[in-house]
């Protein structure tokens, strides 16, 4: 509060709003002593915390449902009055009570599936759920583990490329195609060579010709700005090219452990001899 101010209560809690006067004037001694008697708070209200009664809806607060669950209903969860029954070997039961179905479930030694809710009545299958739970997670990991995710790769050439920096760009090329990825080739013209998108277009067809066995066109080449682009499809799947890759490393790596075991055996040999 700057000096020579004073307060007085201006609201009903009791806050003090200071008031400009000067120090020792007539006008700030009135009101200091002309002021208001605070009003009172609110029952159950606290000026300081500032807190407010509490009632129903603070003392419980409104809960949110909880995430929705995807698995199935089992057991004792199913509750409906009759099922359709499925044995654990896939035999056809028939429609039964509920309550015959969980009786042949707890002689079986096994748990009761609901694996058709929304069927008229619930199909539901007698299996053992902890199992199917683990065999669902496993084929679920191998499932994300195969598969593939093609990728575009890029590479950039000049109208006016040389013939060594052409080949290092085509065998990037075909090493990116038989890996199972798309390629997008683009063409970069500047100054006057905007004016001649003949020698580009030239060179794409060139480099389409050459990787004719490792890919195709799938976009044919287009000017865009400055640039001249092509895409390029590989023929043979990500998946396969890495069913072949790894097909590869592993025959590599037998290569490499039968020239060992025959080093080793010569080595053996040779102490003998010795």
């Amino acid at each position: 509060m700057a000096s020579g101010g004073i307060s007085h209560p201006d609201d009903r809690a009791g806050r003090r709003v200071p008031v400009l006067e000067p120090r020792g004037s007539r006008r700030q001694s009135a009101l200091w002593r002309d002021r208001p008697p605070p009003l009172p708070a609110p029952r159950g209200f606290s000026c300081r915390t500032q807190t407010w009664p509490e009632t129903a809806s603070t003392r419980h607060p409104p809960t949110t449902g909880g995430p929705i669950s995807t698995e199935p209903r089992i057991n004792d969860r199913i509750r409906v009055p009759e099922v359709r029954l499925v044995g654990p070997n896939g035999e056809q039961v028939g429609i039964v009570r509920i309550e015959d179905a969980q009786r042949l479930a707890d002689e079986a030694g096994l748990d009761l599936v609901e694996v058709a809710p929304n069927s008229r009545p619930p199909v539901v299958k007698l299996m053992d759920y902890g199992k199917f739970k683990y065999e669902s997670a496993m084929k679920a990991r191998e499932a994300r583990r195969n598969q593939t995710h093609v990728q575009v790769k890029e590479q950039k050439l000049r109208p006016k490329i040389d013939d060594h920096d052409y080949e290092t760009k085509k065998r990037n090329v075909e090493r990116f195609l038989n890996a199972g990825d798309k390629v997008k080739v683009t063409i970069m013209f500047r100054g006057r060579e905007q004016s001649r998108p003949e020698l580009g277009f030239r060179l794409l067809q060139r480099l389409a010709e050459d990787v004719a066995s490792a890919g195709y066109v799938e976009f044919a080449p287009k000017q865009d700005g400055r640039n001249m682009v092509m895409v390029l499809a590989p023929t043979k799947k990500k998946a396969d090219a890495q069913a072949e890759r790894k097909a590869e490393v592993a025959r590599q790596a037998a290569e490499r452990e039968a020239e060992h075991e025959r080093e080793k055996a010569e080595r053996a040999a040779a102490r003998a001899r010795g």
